[in-house]
């Protein structure tokens, strides 16, 4: 069996420790705060919490995908060192990252014709993202080829779960995706939306909840409707959160007293920076395995 390497975008909100120990390469996103560019860099150039304070105090920030040039840069030192490539891509329902990935490896398998390069398309974002990858990883470990991988993860995607919600309105206004009436409406009656990522990738409100206390009890409890076998879940359980580390622990405590069989403890992770630019501070987002995801 030829050896291959696994990869994955910044976007999978991992630390860096955390890739390093699986042996899961990365590729970075970009970002720009107040005009300023730098890489989606796991937080590394500029602290998460600054990062936060800054869009908080009012920041502009913008993102940008990886591009075909940076992708054909980066499968290059893999293909050199004679190398397949397994490369899973941030969800295409919210990026078109994949479709650079897709072109690279074009140029790739020109230039070196005895390399492979699979590029997945995750559906997913954020540490769900990062949970995908982390079941790739054992796998890959376990023995499995690079095209028995890719099939597992193609069959497997559906079922990474990706509940959200929200605490702080205002990088939803700044993203046009609220009125500012709404938002202030919505402050007033303390809403936090629920939303969730569909079969296809992308992030979709699923309720408006009145108060941080029930928001946080709804997300547990779409954990228990939908995680294999329930209450009884022996998986692992990601959280990622943008400068509201203890209402990420709240909802994590509540998990590791309801779910006895977790492997392990939740993991709190911070959104990064791509992500963190479009949802701002303010949010937790939990992710687990479950049922198949059918809308």
């Amino acid at each position: 069996m030829k050896e291959y390497i696994l990869s994955c975008c910044s976007t999978a909100d991992l630390t860096k420790e955390h890739f390093l120990s699986r042996s899961i390469n990365y590729i970075c996103f970009h970002y720009a705060l107040d005009g300023v560019e730098y890489l989606d860099d796991l937080g590394e150039t500029i602290p998460f919490d600054e990062f936060y304070a800054r869009m908080s105090q009012g920041a502009d920030t913008r993102t940008s995908q990886v591009n075909i040039s940076e992708y054909v840069d980066y499968f290059s030192a893999f293909a050199e060192a004679g190398k397949d490539i397994v490369h899973v891509c941030l969800s295409s329902g919210i990026s078109g990252t994949i479709n650079s990935a897709r072109n690279a490896a074009l140029i790739i398998k020109e230039r070196y014709p005895d390399c492979n390069i699979y590029i997945v398309d995750s559906l997913g974002a954020s540490s769900g993202y990062g949970l995908l990858m982390d079941a790739l990883a054992d796998r890959r470990d376990e023995g499995m080829s690079a095209e028995e991988l890719v099939n597992w993860a193609e069959d497997n995607r559906l079922r990474d779960h990706h509940w959200f919600f929200s605490t702080d309105l205002s990088a939803y206004v700044r993203g046009g995706r609220i009125s500012k009436t709404a938002a202030v409406f919505g402050g007033l009656l303390e809403i936090c939306p629920l939303l969730n990522m569909d079969n296809q990738g992308r992030l979709i409100p699923r309720a408006k909840v009145r108060t941080k206390k029930k928001v946080i009890n709804e997300i547990v409890a779409r954990m228990e409707q939908f995680a294999d076998d329930g209450l009884d879940y022996s998986g692992k359980c990601y959280i990622s959160q943008s400068a509201c580390y203890e209402d990420a622990r709240q909802v994590a405590d509540m998990i590791e007293a309801r779910f006895p069989k977790l492997n392990g403890k939740v993991e709190i992770n911070s959104v990064g920076t791509t992500i963190g630019a479009h949802t701002g501070p303010g949010t937790v987002a939990l992710f687990f395995w479950g049922k198949e995801r059918t809308e």
